[in-house]
């Protein structure tokens, strides 16, 4: 049930190359962007521990969603949007409580690099890579439909992002 042509080159974006660039430069900007800019004051002191300390939490939280997910994915594992013509569903395991766990994993240690580093630029790059999420998900989910058919009940029962809120 492939819908692209046999061997189409990747600098056609025909699987979605395009957004895994752009995923890309937004971990580094997340990673290795400006923190602060001139005018906006540090963290107060208390906050800062307390952010320094969830920080921490969520960037071990991410890590251990990012990484169960991709063990659960198995094969069907790509950094493409588009399924691998040799996929299957997989609802169980961290699929159980959300469509796209790895990219709520990633969301999570954006979150938390930009608490442990009182970054208030790295905390709208995270809401950068969300608003990107939300946007690639579409498009995967459209591919997603498209292959398989219990697809469409699966969306309406787990939430897409965020378990049991978006």
């Amino acid at each position: 049930m492939n819908d692209l042509p046999p061997r189409s080159p990747w600098w056609t974006g025909r699987r979605g190359e395009w957004y895994v660039a752009a995923q890309g430069l937004l971990f580094l900007l997340v990673a290795f962007g400006p923190r602060s800019a001139f005018g906006l004051p540090p963290w107060p002191a208390p906050a800062a521990g307390l952010a320094s300390g969830a920080g921490v939490a969520l960037l071990a939280l991410g890590a251990t969603i990012c990484a169960a997910a991709a063990l659960h994915l198995g094969n069907n594992l790509t950094p493409l949007p588009h399924p691998r013509d040799d996929a299957s569903l997989v609802t169980t395991g961290p699929y159980r409580y959300v469509r796209h766990p790895i990219y709520c994993g990633v969301l999570l240690l954006a979150l938390g690099w930009a608490l442990f580093v009182q970054g208030w630029l790295t905390l709208l790059y995270a809401a950068l890579l969300f608003v990107f999420f939300d946007i690639k998900s579409r498009k995967e989910e459209a591919w997603l439909m498209a292959r398989f058919p219990a697809y469409a009940a699966y969306r309406q029962r787990v939430r897409k992002l965020i378990p049991f809120l978006y």
